[in-house]
Order: structure tokens, then C-alpha cells, then sequence
């Protein structure tokens, strides 16, 4: 939502208000598309990582304002929790050694980054869920100090009218309640973002949809919250429940929530716009003064203000993105199913991965959601997250017989979409040299059976084993993965437990 928001109250007028003028934006987006006024195709991607701040003892450090002010750098910005930071990397070109380009980037930026924290007993720890975060931290007082995550909370609470229920069951089972949002503020994700004309807009998302549970069972990296083991990635039961407006009635009346997989394959960006209008309320009913449909009439191009700050309160796991860049509109595919990490080189791979893929199949003259039914795709969406690499996702079968068949994820991976995404690099134009290194990142966690998630769950266990109660396991495990994050080598290199002593 990066735009500016100012704290106060709304009104019915305002709402009402609000709800016209994000018909009149819908209105002007399809003049936009209707007169064909989008950028042309410049093959940009984009790459947002949330972060963490725990100190040398593995604990949450609610600290990100000072953090912020000894970083003093654009290029990072607040989040939800005081323990939150977020780094956005500038649009690059997908072609050439953009990957390894992204990687050193990051890598000096990030390593910056953890040196000012240091300076005041933070660091940066780049993870899905920070396994040590209790229930303690995610209370309101902890929301950064920053007015639209004050009013957003205070919308959300008002929506749902009573405290949020979290009940995840996976290996163990979590049941509390929370006053806010805040707990939505432990989801620590990456966003990839990348830049698509109007006529390739559905292929792409559509493309997207369907690889979303194979990113989640090659990068899951969330297997704990408030120490209990919970799914291998737990973000999405988590961001689904801790930003519920709909209390136990609207949900078994079968309303929308907000955070949202989807219900069907689309034929345009248009329908996710409209969707998006038709089904949630406004939270933030901000209103802008531009009158969208003068400023096309005059031949300009609206900012389309209140689209674009609804749409970022709808949080879809690939999110429509309409944006000016030098006065020219565009779209984006923004993905949003990745959790952060393990380390640099993790997240670049996982980036190269989907972006291969997704090209690949936006491709495909037999398109994967021509054979795969949406409801299958959602249901892999939800098994990858409780079972990560060990998943098994349904996919259609090969050959030109109609059919799906139960396949192991790793599987998948390795016998069909490795090749696909490949190609998908090579049609980009990325150098072999960036797609055999990062691709063969991927290759040797499904070979080797480890994501972020497995490794945390091993290295935990192992903690209990050698005697540690569960807080003291969740924090040794914690030290441990900031210890190799930082170090940089990919997480399928990390040994399990921890080193014998010297």
C-alpha cells in the first residue's frame, strides 16, 4: 500500500463516496485497456523482501524505527510489526546475469543492513516465521508507529467486530485469539513482480496460480508459530485468519475472506479488478480528488488512487497491479506466495524458478489451467503448505489424453518443470550460465528432500533430542539458521543440528 495514509475516522458519506469512485477508477482502468494505452512490453521484474530483527540470542528485537534511521536508505521501509523491516530491490530487466546481478545486490544491501541492527543489538534474520516469537510480541503496541498499519488494524477490528480466533492445526495445534492484526505481521514473504502487457496478463496470472503450491513445496520456510510445529509453510493460515473481517456467521454463509487463493481461471485482468470491488467492502475509503474519467477525457492517465489502495487490501496470492511509471500506465502479476529466505542465493533461485515457469507456461499452446480444474489447484495450494516438500500435487497427466493423476511435488519438479522453466529463462534471455547455477539450486533441494521448512524442523527436533526444552530448541535453532543465512551457502548444503563443539 506504500502510499501515504493519514490517520482519522470515516463516516457513512464517506464509504458511499468511496464506493462511487471506485466505480468511476474501474470505469477509467477499462477505457484504459479499451483504448490500448498500456506500456509496451519491457520484460521488468521486481523483487520486495520482508525481514526480521532478532537479536544475537535469537529473540525478536521491536526495534525497526531505530533500525531504519542508522540504515538511512530508501531502499528499506517499514512493515507491519516493530520487528518488520521490508528491502525493495529496483525493476531490473529479465535478460543477462540479472540473477546474479539481484544476488549481489541483495547481498551487499542485506549484509549493510545487518550491521547497522547489530549496532543496536538487532540483526537481520530473512525467514517466513521467526520461530521465536511468542504471543507477547504480536499485541497492538508492537505495530510500527507508521498511520496507515494503525488505521488498517482499526478497520479490520471494526469489520470483524470482535477478536481474531487463530486456529491452525498441523503437526501440533494452535488455538488463540489476538485483540488485532498484529499477528499478520510474523509472515515474512517475498514479492515478485513482474510487468506484463494487458493481452498476456491472464496467461501469466493464470500460469501463476497454478505453480503456486510447487513454489511452496520447494520454498516452504515456516513451520512454527508461538512454538508450536504447525504446517511446513504456516503463512497462509496465519495471514488468512489474522486478517479476517468475517465473524463465524459470514464465514459459514460462505463470504469471501480477504486473504484469498481465488475461485476460478480468468480471461483478463479486468475481472480481478472487478472482483475485487464486488466482493470486499472498503476498509480505507480514502478518497482522492482526481476525477478519473476527466483526466482521460482531457487525454491524460489517472493514478486511479482508490483502485490501487483497495486493491492492497484484498491479499491475494497473486495480485493484479495497476501502476505509472513516467506518466504510462501498466500492469503487473505480483506474486506473493513465497515466504523470505533461507539465504540470498535461496531467494534468487526461487525467483529464476518462477519466472522460468511462469513464462514457459503463459506459453504453452496446451495450457496447464486448460486441464487442471482451479478447485484442483487451490487443493494443491493448501497440501503444499501443510506438507511442503513431502507433498504430492495433482497435475494433469502427459500426453494428449484429458486426465490428472496424484504425483509426488518433488517429482513434478524435477521430471517436468525444471525443463519448463529452462526453456522459459532461455526465452527471457537470461545467460545459461545464471539458469543452470539457480535452477540447479531448486533441483538439489527436491534431490535431496530440504526446503528452509525441513531443516527447521530437523535441526528442532534434533535441540529436544540433546536435552533443550521446546523455548530453548526454537532459540537454538534460530541462532543457528542466522548463523548459515549469513554465511550464504544454499539451505539444501546445511547440515541438520548443529556443529559438534570445537
Amino acid at each position: 500500500m506504500g502510499e501515504k495514509v493519514v490517520a482519522g475516522g470515516f463516516d457513512l458519506s464517506d464509504r458511499q463516496k468511496y464506493r462511487r469512485k471506485l466505480q468511476l477508477c474501474l470505469q477509467g482502468l477499462d477505457q484504459l485497456l479499451a483504448e490500448k494505452r498500456f506500456d509496451r512490453p519491457k520484460n521488468l521484474m521486481g523483487v520486495e523482501i520482508e525481514l526480521n530483527l532478532a537479536g544475537a540470542d535469537g529473540m525478536p528485537r521491536m526495534m525497526n524505527a531505530e533500525v531504519l534511521e542508522r540504515i538511512s536508505s530508501h531502499d528499506f521501509q517499514t512493515e507491519l510489526g516493530m520487528f518488520n523491516l521490508e528491502v525493495n530491490i529496483v525493476p531490473h530487466r529479465l535478460e543477462g546475469r540479472v540473477f546474479d546481478q539481484l544476488s549481489e545486490e541483495l547481498r551487499t544491501g542485506l549484509a549493510y543492513a545487518h550491521r547497522k541492527a547489530v549496532e543496536v543489538d538487532a540483526g537481520i534474520v530473512m525467514i517466513g516465521i521467526l520461530p521465536t516469537l511468542g504471543r507477547a510480541d504480536l499485541v497492538s503496541a508492537n505495530l510500527s508507529d507508521v498511520d496507515r498499519y494503525v488505521m488498517l488494524n482499526d478497520q479490520i477490528v471494526a469489520a470483524r467486530g470482535e477478536d481474531f480466533e487463530l486456529d491452525i492445526e498441523g503437526v501440533e495445534r494452535l488455538t488463540c485469539t489476538s485483540a488485532s492484526i498484529t499477528p499478520e505481521a510474523a509472515c515474512t514473504s517475498v514479492q515478485l513482480h513482474l510487468q506484463v502487457t494487458p493481452a498476456r496478463f491472464a496467461d501469466v496470472w493464470n500460469a501463476a496460480q497454478s505453480v503456486a503450491a510447487v513454489q511452496i513445496v520447494v520454498g516452504a520456510n515456516s513451520p512454527f508459530l508461538f512454538g508450536r510445529e504447525l504446517w511446513r509453510e504456516s503463512r497462509p493460515p496465519l495471514f488468512l485468519q489474522a486478517t479476517d473481517t468475517r465473524p463465524p456467521e459470514l464465514q459459514a454463509q460462505g463470504v469471501r475472506p480477504r486473504t484469498w487463493f481465488g475461485e476460478k481461471w480468468i480471461d483478463s485482468a479486468y475481472e480481478l479488478f472487478e472482483e475485487n470491488l464486488r466482493f470486499f467492502p472498503a476498509l480505507l475509503p480514502i478518497c482522492d480528488e482526481e476525477d478519473p474519467l476527466l483526466v482521460l477525457a482531457d487525454g491524460g492517465v489517472p493514478r486511479l488512487q482508490e483502485l490501487v489502495l483497495h486493491n492492497g487490501t484484498v491479499y491475494r496470492w497473486n495480485r493484479p497491479v495497476y501502476g505509472l511509471a513516467d506518466g504510462v500506465p501498466h500492469l503487473r502479476v505480483e506474486n506473493r506466495v513465497l515466504p523470505a529466505g533461507p539465504t540470498v542465493t535461496d531467494v534468487i533461485a526461487n525467483a529464476a524458478f518462477y519466472y522460468g515457469l511462469v513464462r514457459a507456461l503463459a506459453e504453452d499452446t496446451r495450457p496447464v489451467w486448460k486441464r487442471l480444474p482451479f478447485e484442483a489447484a487451490a487443493e494443491n495450494f493448501d497440501v503444499a503448505c501443510r506438507q511442503g516438500i513431502d507433498a504430492e500435487l495433482i497435475w494433469p497427466t502427459p500426453g494428449r489424453a484429458a486426465g490428472t493423476a496424484r504425483v509426488p511435488g518433488v517429482s513434478l519438479v524435477l521430471d517436468e518443470l525444471l525443463p519448463l522453466a529452462a526453456a522459459g529463462l532461455d526465452a527471457w534471455g537470461v545467460e545459461p550460465a545464471d539458469r543452470d547455477f539457480y535452477l540447479g539450486v531448486i533441483e538439489q533441494r527436491c534431490k535431496l528432500r530440504v526446503n528452509g521448512a525441513s531443516w527447521q524442523v530437523d535441526t528442532f527436533h534434533r535441540a529436544l533430542e540433546a536435552g533443550l526444552e521446546r523455548e530453548a530448541a526454537l532459540s537454538a535453532t534460530t541462532r543457528r539458521y542466522s548463523e548459515l543465512m549469513h554465511e550464504g551457502e544454499p539451505v539444501h548444503t546445511w547440515q541438520a543440528g548443529f556443529p559438534a563443539p570445537a
